[in-house]
């Protein structure tokens, strides 16, 4: 994968946009329209997109946009291969796969992203739509996907869109606006019971990291326009103080600053980083002078999401990944307030 999706699936990550004006986006459009009914026109950040009819075909590009089809019972023609947090190297997620399963359904053709959409491989599915609510894609690529199928693009800033929003954009460009209106529903209620069973997380300020083990001179964070704290803060979390000033300058998902600022970091009451899970990144950075100033850090209070795992991929929550892994994300988080020893 790209830089673009930083470092263990920093791909996964940033719309600043927030529900209600996902919401209102939607109303002024046609996307709350009965179920089944088309045309419907889809406003997001390269302007608009008409779909006509209902689509038959169902492409998709970037991470989890073919999540919101399978959770509807469609199975798309085409979607992105798994490239990282894959279990077993076959390119589809776990939670993907049982998906598949329940649908009785073959693996859809899988496009190999890694340098890039390839483009015609997703014109050999001959989409009706294609589906990138939740993607980074450019200009450019949104032009030359467009001359393939409507595509449904992300709403406003680049790899931010909630999978709230991800589920009601790509839902209502299937005609399935209700539907997907009760997908989000569900998904919060089981998001919410997760959280009440690990209620010293409520009020736990996270800062959602990545440590280079070979360069310790820098710290590097995800941004509340992120999708992982982004998460977090919308079940009311508060953010830490650093991550608060850097996401008001910026509309990017991941900022990285001198390991000479860790006071600055104080308030952070889980440090959640990827890593392997042999404790060598924590005796590192226990060791390191200015990162073990970090309270979190100096006393333990450290999630390692250990790297490529598909716990570490399902940080970013999606249609089908919450209801595999969020308790045992949340358990992990809640663990870490306490550390053993």
């Amino acid at each position: 994968m790209k830089f673009r999706r930083v470092l263990g699936m920093v791909a996964v990550a940033t719309v600043a946009v927030s529900l209600s004006a996902c919401a209102a986006s939607a109303a002024d459009t046609d996307t709350d329209r009965a179920d089944g009914a088309f045309p419907v026109t889809i406003e997001h950040a390269f302007g608009e997109t008409t779909i006509k009819a209902k689509p038959q075909r169902v492409a998709t590009v970037a991470w989890a946009n073919h999540e919101v089809p399978l959770a509807l019972g469609i199975v798309p023609v085409g979607m992105s291969k798994a490239t990282w947090g894959d279990d077993d190297g076959d390119g589809v997620l776990p939670w993907v796969e049982d998906r598949l399963a329940e649908l009785g359904a073959e693996t859809p053709v899988l496009f190999d992203e890694t340098d890039g959409i390839d483009f015609e491989a997703v014109a050999d599915t001959q989409p009706d739509v294609i589906l990138a609510a939740y993607s980074g894609i450019t200009q450019e690529e949104y032009d030359t996907l467009s001359k393939i199928a409507p595509v449904v693009a992300y709403p406003e800033i680049a790899w931010g869109t909630s999978y709230e929003d991800m589920i009601r954009l790509n839902s209502a460009a299937l005609g399935l606006a209700g539907q997907g209106d009760a997908l989000i529903a569900d998904l919060q209620a089981q998001v919410n019971a997760a959280l009440a069973a690990q209620p010293a997380l409520a009020d736990a300020t996270v800062l959602f990291a990545y440590i280079d083990p070979n360069d310790l001179s820098q710290i590097g964070f995800y941004t509340s326009h992120d999708t992982r704290p982004g998460f977090l803060e919308s079940l009311g979390m508060p953010a830490p103080a650093m991550v608060e000033q850097e996401s008001a300058g910026t509309d990017g998902f991941y900022v990285t600053v001198s390991a000479e600022q860790a006071d600055q970091f104080a308030d952070v009451d889980v440090f959640v980083t990827y890593g392997e899970a042999d404790g060598a990144l924590i005796a590192a950075m226990q060791a390191d002078p200015l990162l073990s100033q970090i309270p979190a850090i100096a006393e333990g209070r450290i999630a390692i999401l250990e790297n490529s795992t598909p716990l570490a991929a399902s940080a970013n929550p999606s249609p089908l990944s919450i209801g595999w892994g969020i308790d045992e994300y949340f358990a992990l988080l809640a663990g870490a307030l306490t550390p053993a020893g």
